[in-house]
């Protein structure tokens, strides 16, 4: 097969991608939750810039807005990189270790965002 064409086979006989079986989800709603963390982040931001306390109702808010909706996201994105990984390892055993790489960078992501969320709630 050429490997200029929209195939799925490379010339090594191994696949450019294995196909999703079943969507995530949150699919369907992962760009709009991801906007309304971006938004509601970047007002929690402005106003720590602006001279707001962590404390401060404005904060508070978005980063509870944005921390759950970044949550939703990030178990989503979470669920969907694990799939890939255990449906590549039959096909692609260093594809798939690459995957599960991701899906510890995407726990100690979600271990930051918890110890935010925490600093932020727990400030006097």
């Amino acid at each position: 097969m050429d490997p200029g064409s929209n195939g799925v086979q490379r010339p090594s006989g191994r696949p450019r991608f294995v196909p999703e079986m079943r969507p995530t989800p949150l699919q369907p709603y992962f760009i709009g939750l991801s906007v309304v963390a971006l938004i509601s982040g970047a007002i929690a931001i402005t106003a720590l810039n602006l001279g707001a306390g962590l404390d401060s109702l404005v904060v508070r808010a978005g980063v509870l807005v944005g921390g759950g909706c970044l949550a939703l996201t990030m178990a989503d994105a979470l669920v969907r990189v694990w799939r890939a990984a255990w449906a590549w390892m039959p096909v692609d055993w260093a594809k798939g270790l690459f995957r599960l790489v991701w899906v510890a960078a995407i726990l100690a992501l979600y271990a930051g965002l918890v110890l935010a969320v925490w600093a932020v709630f727990s400030a006097a």
